[in-house]
């Protein structure tokens, strides 16, 4: 054999150790598991929350405080660039707006990939929702459990309006229910203002806007002197087909 024909040998043994290393080496954008953080930031429509101090107006010009806000983001969907779906397991968040280390929450073992929209419920799905008292996001000491046979409060909002006929002017509205005819899970999908890139050594964050105003326009403007308490029932179900297109924003993406 010639010394070229030995080195082309050479050239194309080293190319095919190449190819396997390759091929045993996973594609670092495909493979193994990363971590999301979700960041919910409250308004107002284009006003920061400010609890318990200040002033809103509702789309039906009644004037409000907040003093609480909670609810249940659940069964958490990221969809990737090619339409796959990805489903977090076990994926039940409650957001407290009065509390900060809640408004930041973390998803762990998402597999790596590029992802360009996102799906969950706003609330608590059926069958965990009459599975009885639960633990972690769903432990009734958290405050949002009735019972065993109506479930979980799904969204709580709560605060004081001079138009409210209720004691004291107190305004709450508990939504929750998830069965007909006061089936208030609401699902939601949006699309990512740039992908998500989910890897396994970096970290990304998803910013949420969340806006409270949502509550009360829509399909149904709401009067507080017409509707300024309630758990659940019909009321619940006019709040929630208000929120489901306007509660939540995806603001942008640090990756």
């Amino acid at each position: 054999m010639s010394l070229t024909s030995m080195m082309r040998s050479a050239g194309l043994a080293l190319l095919c150790l190449a190819a396997i290393s390759c091929k045993k080496d996973a594609d670092p954008q495909t493979s193994g598991t990363g971590n999301v953080n979700f960041e919910f930031e409250h308004r107002v429509g284009t006003q920061a929350l400010q609890m318990n101090t200040q002033t809103y107006t509702n789309a039906n010009g009644d004037d409000f405080k907040v003093t609480g806000f909670k609810y249940y983001v659940s069964n958490v969907t990221l969809v990737k660039t090619d339409g796959s779906k990805t489903k977090i397991p076990e994926s039940y968040l409650l957001i407290d707006a009065a509390d900060a280390a809640s408004r930041l929450q973390k998803l762990e073992k998402i597999p790596a990939g590029d992802y360009t929209s996102v799906e969950f419920v706003i609330g608590v799905d059926e069958p965990r929702n009459f599975a009885g008292a639960q633990t972690g996001a769903l432990d009734p000491s958290k405050g949002m459990f009735w019972t065993w046979n109506t479930g979980y409060i799904f969204l709580k909002f709560e605060g004081t309006s001079s138009k409210s006929t209720q004691p004291s002017n107190q305004l709450f509205f508990h939504v929750g229910g998830a069965k007909e005819p006061a089936n208030a899970v609401r699902s939601v999908s949006l699309a990512l203002p740039v992908a998500l890139r989910v890897r396994t050594d970096t970290e990304p964050d998803m910013h949420f806007i969340v806006d409270i105003a949502a509550l009360f326009k829509g399909k149904t403007n709401i009067s507080f002197a017409s509707i300024s308490g309630f758990h659940g029932g019909a009321n619940g179900i006019l709040v929630a087909d208000n929120y489901v297109n306007g509660l939540f924003k995806v603001d942008h993406i640090h990756n």
